[in-house]
């Protein structure tokens, strides 16, 4: 799991979602779990 500013370049890669919880963004990726980021 990444703290990014930016989560732009992960939410592009195929497979990802976008959720929001407790007020932070994350990214998650079932096809590629390696991709994994925070936000906030």
């Amino acid at each position: 799991m990444k703290v990014r500013n930016s989560l732009r370049s992960l939410k592009n890669q195929p497979g990802s979602q976008v959720v929001k919880r407790r007020g932070r963004l994350y990214v998650i990726n079932k096809r590629n779990p390696r991709l994994k980021a925070r936000q906030g």
